[in-house]
């Protein structure tokens, strides 16, 4: 499954500060009718995804009926992104075969 959105980046603080890009809820639904091909456990589902010329694999996060994608510092460092920017992302959900 291939999909394409844009949103801001949020910051939890926990014991590190973390970022993540929330997937907006339509997207987040086309992802949860095929979560069960998807997922390795505990929701988290396996994507390839790409912000700008960065492409990085990671997984989803559920969260509050939608899911959130992480942003390691790998990521957010060479577009100088931070809390409250507006990203274009370009992801591909792996199903499990």
């Amino acid at each position: 499954m291939d999909l394409a959105f844009a949103g801001r980046v949020i910051e939890w603080r926990g014991p590190s500060p973390f970022y993540f890009v929330p997937v907006p809820e339509e997207q987040s639904a086309d992802i949860q009718e095929i979560a069960s091909q998807a997922t390795y456990g505990w929701g988290a589902i396996p994507v390839d995804a790409r912000i700008g010329n960065v492409a990085f694999a990671t997984s989803l996060f559920p969260k509050d009926g939608r899911y959130l994608l992480p942003l390691k510092s790998a990521v957010r460092k060479p577009h100088g992104l931070a809390a409250g920017d507006r990203v274009s992302v370009e992801m591909t959900v792996r199903l499990n075969r």
